[in-house]
C-alpha cells in the first residue's frame, strides 16, 4: 500500500480537495500507471455535481495517460516504463456484448477489492474503474493501450474518452459513408471530434450548430464545412439549405435537451440520430413516432463512441503522427493537480476545448 494524492469529492457540487489517499497494489490482470496527464470531461463534472448521483468520497477522471509502474500477476503484452492511455473501458472478453464485438457494453464485471482507500481506512471510490484526478491508478490490463514512445502525454490523454467518443459516433455508430452528409449539434470537445470523425470519414457536407460564433469558427478549424447558430428561429432549415436536403446523420454531442428535441428535424430519409451528449438523469424529451415510421429513420445511442479500444485508438494515433487527427488544438490549458477546481470552473464556462491536468514528477 502506497500513498498518493488525490483530488476527493466529498459533497456533490462541492470544491473537491487535495488529499493523500491509500493505493493499493496491481493484482492478477491489472497494472499500476502513475499519470503524466489526464484531462477534464463533462462527464466528471456532472458527476462531481450529483448529476448522476454515485457513491462519496469518490476520486473522479477517466481520460488520462501515463506510464506503467507496476504489474501484477498474469498480465500479458505490457511492460514497466511503457506509455499507455488509460480509459474507463473495462471488458471480460466473454459475455454476449464482449463477444459481439461491442466490449463498452460488457455485462459481466466482477467485483475487486477496493483500490483506493482513506488514511483512516474507510472506503474512497475510484470513480468509473479509474479515480483518475490522482497522481497513480491502479486498472485491469483491458484499460489500457500501448503508445509509441515519445507520444505527448497531454494530447494522448484526450484519446481516452473525447476523442474516441467524437470520431467513433461517427465511424462506429453512423457508419458514415463518403459523400454523405452530417450535422454535428455542439461544438465542444466531443464535437470537434465528431466534426474531424466526418472528415476522415469523408463527408460532403459537415454542418456544425452551436450558440455562437466562435464555437462555430472553432468547427471550421477542425473540419466543418458549414456552421449554423443554434439561436436561429429555425435552424434546421438553414442546415438543410446548406446541404441541399436532409442529414444522413445527426450527432448530438451535448447533454441539453433542447438539441435533443430538435435533432430529428435535421434528418433527411433514412437518416439517423446518434446520441452522444448526456441529459441529466430523469430528464426528458418527445418525438413523433410517426415521423420516424413514416421516413425510415431511427435513433441510435452511442456509448464511448461503440470503440474497440485495442482496435480503434492505435489508427488514432497514426493519423495524429501523420497530422491527419488534431490532438494538439484540442487543449485549451494545462494545470497543475491543486488547480483542478479552477480547472473545472474555466470548463463550465463553455470556452474551454478541453482542459488537462499535468503532473510534474520531477
Amino acid at each position: 500500500m502506497q500513498t498518493i494524492k488525490a483530488a476527493v469529492c466529498r459533497d456533490f457540487g462541492a470544491p473537491l480537495t487535495i488529499e493523500e489517499v491509500n493505493l493499493r497494489a496491481p493484482q492478477t490482470g491489472e497494472v499500476e500507471v502513475t499519470l503524466d496527464a489526464v484531462a477534464i470531461c463533462h462527464s466528471d463534472i456532472t458527476y462531481i455535481d450529483g448529476g448522476w448521483g454515485g457513491t462519496l468520497p469518490a476520486v473522479y477522471g477517466h481520460e488520462a495517460a501515463g506510464h506503467i509502474t507496476a504489474l501484477g500477476p498474469n498480465v500479458s503484452g505490457l511492460r514497466e516504463g511503457q506509455p499507455v492511455v488509460v480509459t474507463l473501458i473495462r471488458v471480460c472478453g466473454h459475455c454476449p456484448s464482449c463477444a459481439g464485438g461491442k466490449p463498452v457494453m460488457c455485462t459481466s464485471q466482477p467485483p475487486t477489492d477496493p483500490v483506493l482507500t482513506l488514511p483512516d481506512g474507510g472506503a474512497c471510490e475510484a470513480a468509473m474503474f479509474c479515480g483518475a484526478f490522482a497522481e497513480k491508478v491502479v486498472v485491469d490490463q483491458t484499460q489500457v493501450v500501448a503508445l509509441p514512445d515519445g507520444t505527448p502525454m497531454a494530447e494522448a490523454s484526450l484519446l481516452s474518452c473525447g476523442v474516441i467518443t467524437g470520431v467513433g459516433a461517427v465511424v462506429n455508430a453512423a457508419q458514415l459513408r463518403a459523400g454523405q452528409d452530417v450535422v454535428v449539434i455542439g461544438a465542444g470537445g466531443v464535437g470537434l471530434n465528431a466534426i474531424q470523425g466526418a472528415r476522415i470519414a469523408g463527408a460532403r457536407r459537415i454542418v456544425a450548430v452551436d450558440m455562437t460564433e466562435e464555437k462555430l469558427d472553432d468547427a471550421k478549424a477542425f473540419g466543418a464545412t458549414d456552421g449554423v447558430l443554434a439561436t436561429e428561429e429555425k435552424p434546421w432549415k438553414a442546415a438543410q439549405r446548406l446541404m441541399g436536403k436532409g442529414a444522413d446523420a445527426v450527432i448530438v454531442t451535448v447533454g441539453a435537451i433542447p438539441a435533443y428535441d430538435t435533432a430529428a428535424r435535421y434528418l433527411g430519409f433514412g437518416g439517423k440520430v446518434i446520441m452522444v451528449g448526456m441529459p441529466h438523469s430523469g430528464a426528458k424529451s418527445s418525438y413523433e413516432p410517426v415521423i420516424f415510421a413514416a421516413a425510415g429513420q431511427g435513433m441510435i445511442g452511442s456509448k464511448m463512441g461503440d470503440v474497440v479500444i485495442q482496435r480503434d485508438i492505435p489508427w488514432m494515433v497514426d493519423l495524429y503522427r501523420q497530422g491527419r487527427l488534431k490532438l494538439d488544438e484540442l487543449i485549451s490549458g494545462r494545470w497543475r493537480l491543486d488547480q483542478i477546481n479552477e480547472a473545472i470552473t474555466d470548463t463550465k464556462a463553455g470556452k474551454a476545448r478541453r482542459n488537462v491536468i499535468v503532473f510534474d514528477h520531477g
